[in-house]
Formats: C-alpha cells, sequence, structure tokens
C-alpha cells in the first residue's frame, strides 16, 4: 500500500491552503492510500529523518521506501498522477 506523509505547521498559509485538497484525497482514496499527517514544530525527529527543509512536503512512500515527494503547495491532480505512476 502506498503512504503519503503529509509534513505541515499550524502557522503555514500553503499547508492551510492544501488542508481541503488532502482531506479531498483522504476520503477518495480511503482503504488504497495511508496519509499520515506530521507536525514539523512537534515531530522534528521525522522531519530531520525525511530531510525536509520546507513546507508543505509530501513524502510518498511504497513498501517502506520513498518513491517520489511533492515541495509546497499543488493541486490535486499532481497527486494522481503521481499516486498512478506506482500504483
Amino acid at each position: 500500500m502506498l503512504k503519503i506523509i503529509d509534513f505541515w505547521a499550524v502557522w503555514c498559509g500553503p499547508c492551510k491552503f492544501m488542508e481541503p485538497i488532502i482531506e479531498e484525497l483522504e476520503k477518495e482514496l480511503a482503504g488504497k492510500v495511508e496519509i499520515e499527517k506530521i507536525n514539523v514544530d512537534e515531530n522534528q525527529e521525522m522531519t530531520a529523518k525525511y530531510g525536509v527543509m520546507s513546507i508543505p512536503t509530501y513524502v510518498f512512500l511504497k513498501d517502506g521506501k520513498e518513491v517520489d515527494r511533492i515541495i509546497g503547495a499543488t493541486q490535486k491532480e499532481n497527486f494522481q498522477k503521481i499516486l498512478q505512476k506506482h500504483e
């Protein structure tokens, strides 16, 4: 199963912009893709582990290995393209 790790923060404007898009994806992909949200202020260990330098950052994992990454706010279609590529 594919997993998306969403690195975000409360004070991040682009993260707030992306919130409804991520929620939509969560509903549409329930059971197919797991989405884990990581608050960078509360979990600096994970943030460092994945080398996240700016937020929002979306790390795509397949079988526990990173296969793709989106940095910054983007369109829903870009998530769908990456997910199709790694199905």
